[in-house]
C-alpha cells in the first residue's frame, strides 16, 4: 500500500470517532428519571436516544434526521424525550428508588454501540428498541407504531413489512 492509501484509510476510520454528538439541537430532551415522571404525568410514551460524545453516527443521524421539523413536532408532540449517555457516571434515580450511573442503563438496555433509540410505555415498559443510523422517515414510521398503537398487535418488523 502507498502512504497516500493508508492515510485515506486511516482517516475515513478516525472521522467518524472524532465528531462530538449531543442530543439533537433544539429537542427538550430530559434525563431518564424524569423522563419517566413526566411520561407517567403526561401520558405519553418515552423515547430514549443512547448516545455519546465521540459518537460520529450519532452526529450524522442528528444532521440527517433530527434536523426535518416535521420530525421534530412529531416527536415534541407524541414523546416524552430522553437522553442517556451509555459511558457517563452520572447518576439517576429509578422509580423503584434504586440509584445507578447512566452507564449501568446502558449495559440494563444492552447499549453495544451507539446510537440505540428505545421507546418505552409510559411506565417504562420496552415497546422496541433499534440501534444504528436512522433515517427521518425511519423514525416517522417508528412515531407511527407507537403512537398509533401498532406495537400492541404486532412487533415493529412486521410493522415495517406493510408500511414502508
Amino acid at each position: 500500500m502507498t502512504l497516500r492509501l493508508i492515510v485515506v484509510l486511516f482517516a475515513l476510520f478516525l472521522i467518524p470517532s472524532i465528531v462530538w454528538a449531543e442530543p439533537p439541537a433544539g429537542y427538550a430532551f430530559v434525563s431518564y428519571n424524569n423522563g419517566l415522571r413526566l411520561a407517567q404525568q403526561e401520558h405519553k410514551p418515552i423515547f430514549v436516544y443512547f448516545g455519546r460524545y465521540g459518537c460520529g453516527w450519532c452526529a450524522k443521524t442528528n444532521k440527517e434526521a433530527f434536523s426535518h421539523a416535521a420530525l421534530h413536532q412529531a416527536y415534541a408532540d407524541h414523546f416524552v424525550l430522553v437522553y442517556v449517555d451509555p459511558e457517563s457516571g452520572k447518576r439517576l434515580t429509578l422509580p423503584s428508588g434504586e440509584n445507578i450511573t447512566e452507564m449501568e442503563l446502558g449495559v440494563r438496555f444492552k447499549v453495544f454501540a451507539t446510537p440505540l433509540f428505545a421507546y418505552l410505555e409510559p411506565d417504562g415498559k420496552v415497546i422496541f428498541k433499534i440501534a444504528g443510523i436512522q433515517s427521518a422517515k425511519d423514525f416517522e414510521n417508528y412515531d407511527h407504531f407507537v403512537t398509533d398503537g401498532h406495537y400492541k398487535l404486532q412487533n415493529i418488523r412486521e410493522f415495517l413489512a406493510r408500511h414502508s
